[in-house]
């Protein structure tokens, strides 16, 4: 038995993820199905919209923060500092209902926003908002940097 699995026994999570894989479906030594090397990991789906409008859904990794993902994703958000606090370039702006479901902004935070563009009752920095489970779904508008 592997990890409560038969061999031949799938249960329906597990063959969902097995047939969103493609053609590198592979097991490695411990039995954990890895799909193009890298272990199958939970995602939801979040929208990035670009000041123009335009948007960019993705899939985006619990747990990781907003700024990453949006860098994984070749979406142009900035982060000059590489998500250390000490800019504004990665300012988003939230949903009210998302927005007031976001742990409360340390002082560093509201300090570095009252330099971003554009600023709402609901912006928050991507460096500092990590993926949750309730973010399925989820729109996030990147403002104007005024460039």
């Amino acid at each position: 038995m592997m990890h409560g699995l038969m061999r031949g026994h799938v249960t329906r999570a597990f063959r969902r993820h097995w047939t969103s894989c493609g053609p590198q479906k592979q097991w490695n030594a411990t039995n954990r199905l890895f799909c193009s090397s890298k272990l199958l990991k939970n995602t939801v789906r979040v929208t990035y919209i670009h000041p123009d409008g335009t948007e960019k859904a993705v899939d985006a990794e619990i747990g990781e923060n907003l700024l990453d993902v949006a860098h994984e994703n070749d979406i142009e958000l900035e982060g000059a500092c590489g998500g250390e606090l000490a800019c504004a370039t990665c300012h988003l702006v939230f949903e009210q209902e998302l927005y007031d479901t976001l742990p409360e902004k340390q002082e560093e935070e509201d300090d570095m926003l009252d330099l971003a563009f554009e600023l709402t009752e609901t912006s928050r920095l991507g460096c500092q908002i990590c993926v949750r489970e309730d973010f399925e779904g989820a729109k996030v508008r990147i403002p104007d940097d005024g460039f």
